[in-house]
């Protein structure tokens, strides 16, 4: 895939602690990567939204407190973080 050149401002601690954590490797092959698996989630939400808004045309609005229910899992998902992944 063809690659362009650009110019981020990032946060300094977190720019730190990546390129700790990276090491030697590629701090652009790292954010490359980084950015695709942020696009994949978007996509992924995108793809959500549209299911949920077809479920609704077809059945009618979700009931407040299964919206509710359906939070606190999203809640408790991203409060235990991300699954372990492979080194970048």
């Amino acid at each position: 895939m063809p690659k362009e050149k650009v110019t981020l401002t990032l946060d300094s601690g977190q720019l730190e602690e990546l390129r700790t954590l990276v090491g030697a490797r590629s701090l652009s092959a790292t954010i490359d990567r980084a950015v695709g698996s942020y696009l994949s989630r978007l996509r992924h939400l995108r793809a959500l939204d549209e299911w949920l808004a077809e479920l609704e045309a077809e059945h009618g609005p979700v009931e407040p407190e299964t919206l509710e229910w359906a939070a606190r899992i999203v809640d408790e998902w991203e409060a235990a973080g991300p699954p372990a992944q492979q080194a970048v």
